[in-house]
């Protein structure tokens, strides 16, 4: 089974979902998912001496605007080893340019946390939480010498969108390879 291809994103896509984490809360190393294998490569460890702020991974059968999986930082008050699925709720979007390139967030949390599952937009969250996750996004390429800019983060409405249209490019895709066999 792979886990971008074979797992469902969920019934309630865009407002909940199932993601795929590939980096725990706290880490500071950047995993990966391998796309051919559908395990769990290490990129890297950061440069910069900064941790990922929340359980981060992505939208299984869905494909971004730069051909990965889309993006989800799913707010947890533990981490998560790579490869564990959680069931998310959108709370919000963060855009953010990435060297030249648009690299959209979903903003979400863990709908099994009671720390965290009674949130519906990120606005909801304390100011500090959010400074925090922007703050990391803004610093944690500096010391490679790429430059990202981060915008303000935006409702959960503005996430479903993002959302919709990531899962039609990949079912777009995976429909035209089915075509070429």
């Amino acid at each position: 089974m792979h886990p971008w291809h074979d797992l469902s994103p969920g019934e309630n896509v865009p407002k909940e979902f199932d993601a795929v984490i590939e980096i725990p809360t706290g880490s500071s190393v950047k995993y990966e998912l391998d796309k051919t294998s559908g395990i769990i490569r290490m990129d890297r460890v950061l440069y910069s001496a900064v941790i990922y702020p929340a359980n981060y991974g992505f939208i299984p059968q869905s494909l971004a605007e730069d051909h990965d999986p889309l993006d989800v930082l799913v707010l947890c008050q533990v981490p998560v080893v790579p490869l564990t699925v959680m069931h998310a709720r959108t709370i919000g979007l963060m855009a953010m340019i990435d060297s030249g390139t648009l690299d959209h967030k979903i903003i979400a949390v863990a709908t099994a946390d009671p720390e965290y599952n009674s949130y519906h937009e990120a606005s909801e969250l304390p100011p500090h939480k959010l400074a925090m996750v922007r703050r990391f996004f803004q610093d944690y390429k500096q010391l490679e010498g790429k430059i990202v800019e981060v915008d303000e983060f935006q409702s959960a409405s503005a996430a479903y969108p993002v959302i919709e249209s990531a899962l039609a490019r990949y079912d777009k895709k995976r429909r035209a390879g089915h075509h070429k066999k």
